[in-house]
């Protein structure tokens, strides 16, 4: 077994590519192995949205695969991880991984995590969602797949996109049971109970 927590990051091609690179940042700030894979459209979106080349990214990382390479460690459920997270997840990869008929590593590693019972979390994103959206996740959920739309916890009260961020990755990775230090907690931090309060 691995010395230090694993958990795999799939990066999809959905908007969002900053959850992903946060999440990075808070693997490397706990000591969690990080192994990552990035799909060509997820490449192709981090280039759109961040300063970020997926090189980098993986050079942040425990370890990186190709996503065609489904030889790759974590395609196997003999190979230990904490779980995996998707981030960003596009409805394409979401709906691949609801099939079962999985074509890339991404997926393959994805519906590994599910058939070994530990935690599949998908950042959904896509607004508005029609009827077979919601299917789909329910057939997701059914299966034991957590989904989790980075939606703003304005309670938080926010003052930047990172504060957003920040706040989505936190609840994200409490999921998988690990504190991070930036995540805001209602009744302690804000909110009743917090230290602001009178």
């Amino acid at each position: 077994m691995a010395d230090r927590p694993r958990i795999i990051l799939g990066m999809s091609g959905a908007s969002g590519s900053i959850y992903g690179v946060r999440l990075i940042e808070a693997f490397n700030a706990l000591d969690i192995e990080c192994h990552l894979v990035i799909s060509a459209p997820g490449a192709i979106t981090l280039a759109s949205e961040t300063e970020e080349t997926p090189a980098a990214l993986e050079a942040r990382a425990h370890a990186s695969y190709r996503n065609a390479d489904i030889a790759a460690p974590i395609a196997s459920g003999s190979f230990p991880t904490r779980g995996m997270i998707i981030a960003p997840c596009s409805v394409r990869t979401m709906s691949e991984i609801a099939t079962g008929v999985t074509s890339s590593l991404m997926t393959r590693a994805a519906d590994v995590i599910l058939k070994e019972r530990k935690p599949l979390v998908l950042m959904v994103r896509e607004t508005p969602f029609h009827l077979g959206h919601l299917r789909t996740m329910t057939a997701l959920a059914e299966m034991g797949a957590i989904i989790f739309p980075p939606l703003p916890a304005f309670y938080t009260r926010p003052e930047s996109i990172d504060d957003i961020v920040d706040q989505s990755v936190g609840r994200a990775l409490d999921l998988f049971g690990f504190e991070w230090e930036r995540t805001k907690r209602w009744g302690e931090d804000v909110g009743p109970g917090d230290a602001g309060s009178s």
